[in-house]
């Protein structure tokens, strides 16, 4: 019961978008297994399937920013997922950043087994690869010192997200790690980076995933789509802005957000 009041807080909290200061002692996970348990009780709470999975503090600078000691996995829901055309609302989002990042779709299951999937098995198990833009969020007043249990609790910072088109034939050839990318918006000087800030390759924090769930009894499903943490320092972002996320080879996704 006290996951499940745990979920209910943090719920509530996000349908009445008011901030949270803290989760309340007697109802705060102890360490990350028991965070993920809280996690895992928002799934149903979803109207379709999971469309998929985040990976959040994949480099060093974001993992000192919120405390954590290393990468944080979240559930993407559908009610989450905008499409290109749309327009992104901030409404309640204290966060108020835009991340560009590289996304998978997943084409064949990879379920849990005793031995860690290396990085050839996994990306086997890939369907395409497409530029995203996330608009991460956290219930948590002061995310940064809430700690990472909390933080997987509340959804590893998982808010809205927005898929671009499939890269082209070919795009499995690319250095990933070494790819150029970059997030703008008019009237402001981009913010410039490399695919290699999620954790050093895009790959490689898929295939960190994939094992996480493994460890964690969950399948990796076919149709899922996992976006691998943001390729370059997050864009401040306010009303009216229109957003572009250049990833090198996998293509280009623009974006406008409302007030």
């Amino acid at each position: 019961m006290t996951r499940q009041a745990a979920s209910d807080l943090l719920w509530r909290h996000w349908r009445e978008g008011r901030l949270l200061a803290a989760i309340p002692p007697d109802l705060a996970p102890a360490d990350r297994g028991e965070a993920y348990r809280i996690q895992a009780l928002l799934e149903p709470r979803s109207a379709h399937a999971l469309y998929g999975w985040k990976i959040a503090a994949t480099s060093l600078a974001g993992q000192r920013h919120i405390g954590a000691d290393g990468p944080l996995a979240g559930r993407l829901l559908a009610e989450q997922v905008l499409s290109a055309d749309a327009v992104v609302p901030l409404t309640g989002n204290q966060m108020r950043v835009a991340e560009p990042e590289v996304a998978f779709r997943i084409g064949a299951d990879l379920p849990p087994r005793p031995e860690p999937y290396t990085v050839d098995e996994v990306m086997a198990a890939v369907a395409d690869a497409h530029p995203a833009i996330e608009f991460p969020d956290s219930r948590l007043e002061a995310f940064e010192r809430a700690g990472e249990a909390a933080l997987i609790a509340d959804n590893a910072c998982a808010h809205l997200f927005v898929l671009g088109p499939p890269a082209r034939e070919g795009w499995r050839t690319l250095d990933l790690a070494a790819m150029p990318t970059r997030i703008g918006a008019e009237g402001r000087a981009p913010h410039e980076g490399r695919g290699g800030n999620a954790l050093d390759d895009p790959r490689l924090a898929l295939t960190w995933l994939a094992n996480a769930l493994s460890g964690q009894g969950i399948t990796l499903r076919a149709g899922e789509v996992v976006t691998t943490g943001t390729t370059a320092v997050p864009l401040p972002v306010e009303a009216g802005d229109v957003v572009r996320a250049e990833l090198g080879g996998l293509g280009e996704l623009t974006v406008r957000v409302g007030a």
